[in-house]
């Protein structure tokens, strides 16, 4: 017998909406260089991203049953986290469900085993990231857990933990921090552009950076010294 949760806590939506603003990239760095999934998670298409609360859900390899379930109990906004044990021989989300979440507002869908159909789901419009892409298709048959912490992707994610993807990768935020992620993200952008306006007014990494030392004291040199 498995006993579902479907009551998670969430972060507050405006501070999910605000965290939404930045990058992957920026978020993570922002945050101590932490939460970013592994590298092979990828969406399959690159033009879209997603932020929202994790609804997690554990499937067998090659069994979609759970991913069934866990459609039919997530809310508006959240994020399907489908850890699969990273089998990649199986596409065990396609068109159909896809359809199945676009109507529920379901605002993503991560999955460490495989997807299918991606030319369908690019025209659904529903973010769909994936460790790979695989035609073969699932069973119904395997009962798992739903809304507990699972270790997904090299990461720790808890329910209602909030992910954010887009073209680079995907992002988890301990659901009460997003509220200070988002505000260090803000600042990390605003350094950002800072630096890109001084680049383009002259100045250079090394300067920009205070490598001049740092370079000195790892025995770098130049010819340019030759010429002093």
């Amino acid at each position: 017998m498995v006993h579902v949760t479907t009551k998670i806590e969430r972060a507050d939506a405006a501070d999910i909406a605000r965290l939404g603003e930045f990058t992957s990239a920026t978020i993570h760095e922002a945050q101590g260089r932490r939460g970013a999934l592994d590298s092979r998670i990828k969406p399959i298409d690159r033009d879209t991203s997603f932020v929202g609360s994790a609804f997690t859900v554990v499937c067998a390899p090659r069994d979609n049953l759970m991913l069934q379930v866990a459609i039919h109990y997530a809310q508006p906004g959240d994020v399907l986290i489908v850890a699969a044990g990273g089998f990649p021989e199986a596409g065990m989300f396609g068109d159909v469900l896809g359809n199945a979440c676009k109507a529920k507002g379901i605002a993503a869908l991560v999955t460490d085993s495989g997807v299918r159909d991606t030319q369908e789901l690019r025209s659904l419009g529903l973010p769909v990231f994936s460790g790979s892409v695989s035609i073969k298709g699932t069973v119904k048959e395997t009962l798992g857990a739903l809304n507990q912490p699972v270790v997904f992707a090299g990461e720790s994610i808890r329910p209602g933990d909030v992910v954010k993807g887009d073209a680079d990768g995907v992002v988890v935020v301990r659901r009460e921090e997003v509220r200070e992620a988002a505000e260090l993200s803000a600042a990390r952008d605003a350094h950002e552009a800072t630096l890109i306006e001084q680049y383009w007014a002259g100045r250079t990494t090394i300067d920009l950076c205070n490598l001049t030392e740092v370079l000195k004291a790892k025995g770098l040199t130049t010819d340019l010294e030759d010429e002093s």
